[in-house]
């Protein structure tokens, strides 16, 4: 049985776009100093949060009170800005 012209054009169509391979690069790593620093953002943040709380919210800055809460999340969020980098 005759193969239809349109049969045809497809597999023409089809056999041109496998010469033209779209290459992509591959993601790059993370850097080494990325994971370690995130880490120390989670830490440094919950530590300064915990102390704040402990010593009846009179430290790690005296002064500036509830700011301290402000600091203490601002390195957590850090922390998770530098996770979603994280490959």
């Amino acid at each position: 049985m005759p193969k239809s012209k349109l049969r045809k054009k497809v597999q023409k169509a089809h056999a041109h776009e496998q010469d033209v391979v779209d290459h992509t690069p591959a993601p790059a790593e993370s850097p080494r100093w990325l994971a370690p620093v995130m880490v120390a953002a989670f830490l440094v943040g919950l530590f300064w949060i915990v102390v704040f709380y402990i010593t009846q919210t009179s430290y790690p800055i005296p002064g500036i009170g509830s700011w301290n809460m402000v600091i203490g999340f601002s390195f957590i969020g850090f922390g998770f800005t530098l996770a979603t980098k994280w490959r």
